[in-house]
């Protein structure tokens, strides 16, 4: 008697319409616990907000077509697949090996959701397509290797080259001083001024990254993606006028860093939408770098900083005198160029810099 009750399964009410409501708001639940496990692993584990943000997205959207007809028709009891589990679920030991099941997991239930959708649940059924392309994208992402991510997310003070005589020796002297990211900036020689071959770019390229790669920093080519390439740099940063960042993420993959300069909150929303992985903000002050870009102030990195899901680095004229206005108007770090490259000790000026950032970042009481 005892084995036959346990047979008994209580019925729901019947109909294909029962069934399809039944069949979305499991698909619905299914999708967003998903989406919330990869969310809290990017919160918690990896630390990228800007991945938050997009997986925390896609989880309203769900959400806001999640119909209470369609919860209302849930009934557990009735569910054979209720408590069933794989042995494959035991064999996720690593944190990888979960968000790529959780991943797997919402993709099957959104496609779902777009089959059994487009008849009666037509928006819904758009939504999840959506999402579902969006989120193939994303796992390349979450499953790459995040040591750059993570290295990115570190540093604070980012030299941003410029021709110079004994420019190993000034780079080598901020990187044992404690810098951390280095971006090597050749741009088209001036009137007067001897042109630089790609060849010589090359070797440049080479010995900083090696330098940089020997110090735990990472080696940023501004401009050229096929430099970049070339020499196995880290990523590379992209002006307004350069190749979009999503051509350059075709060719650089994942796991590589792109970085875009931005001077109002357009160019910061365009950047933040287009996948880059952290903007620079400016130019705060006037500075000969960029001569004749108005300066935008420190009000434009407070805007940034506050809105921004990547780390915003302030440039233009940051120096020593300035440096902690910058971080004290929310700031991830400062990019510098002549503060380093042409002070005569540059790696006193390193620690220097380090120090104002470390101390303008401390809570104030």
């Amino acid at each position: 008697m005892a084995d036959a009750a346990a047979r008994v399964v209580i019925s729901p009410p019947g109909g294909a319409h029962h069934g399809v409501a039944r069949l979305l708001d499991a698909n619905l639940n299914r999708a967003r616990e998903g989406l919330r496990v990869v969310e809290d692993w990017c919160r918690l584990g990896l630390q990228r907000p800007e991945l938050v943000a997009r997986l925390k997205d896609y989880r309203q959207r769900l959400g806001q077509h999640h119909s209470s007809s369609w919860k209302q028709a849930r009934h557990a009891a009735s569910d054979p697949a209720t408590g069933l589990a794989h042995q494959a679920q035991q064999e996720r030991s690593t944190p990888r090996q979960v968000v790529a099941a959780n991943c797997a997991r919402v993709q099957e239930a959104l496609r779902v959701l777009e089959e059994f959708g487009r008849h009666g649940a037509a928006e819904l059924a758009a939504t999840a397509a959506t999402i579902r392309y969006g989120l193939y994208d994303l796992e390349t992402a979450l499953l790459a290797n995040q040591e750059r991510h993570q290295t990115l997310r570190q540093a604070r003070l980012y030299l941003v080259t410029q021709p110079a005589p004994e420019l190993l020796a000034v780079v080598k002297a901020c990187l044992e001083a404690g810098l951390r990211l280095v971006q090597y900036r050749e741009k088209a020689p001036r009137p007067g001024e001897s042109r630089v071959t790609d060849c010589q770019r090359f070797r440049t390229a080479t010995a900083l990254r090696q330098l940089c790669w020997d110090h735990g920093a990472l080696f940023i080519v501004n401009d050229r993606v096929d430099l970049a390439l070339a020499v196995e740099a880290d990523g590379v940063h992209l002006g307004q006028d350069d190749l979009p960042p999503l051509a350059a993420r075709r060719l650089l993959g994942p796991e590589r860093l792109v970085g875009r300069s931005t001077h109002c909150p357009e160019h910061l929303c365009q950047a933040v939408a287009d996948g880059c992985d952290y903007v620079g903000v400016g130019p705060v002050h006037a500075t000969p770098t960029k001569p004749g870009r108005p300066p935008v102030g420190l009000d434009y990195v407070r805007q940034a900083t506050a809105c921004s899901p990547v780390p915003c680095f302030a440039i233009g004229g940051v120096n020593l005198e300035n440096a902690h206005q910058a971080i004290g108007s929310g700031a991830h770090g400062i990019a510098v160029v002549r503060a380093l490259m042409s002070a005569s000790d540059p790696g006193a000026v390193t620690r220097q810099l380090l120090q104002v950032i470390d101390t303008s970042a401390l809570p104030r009481p």
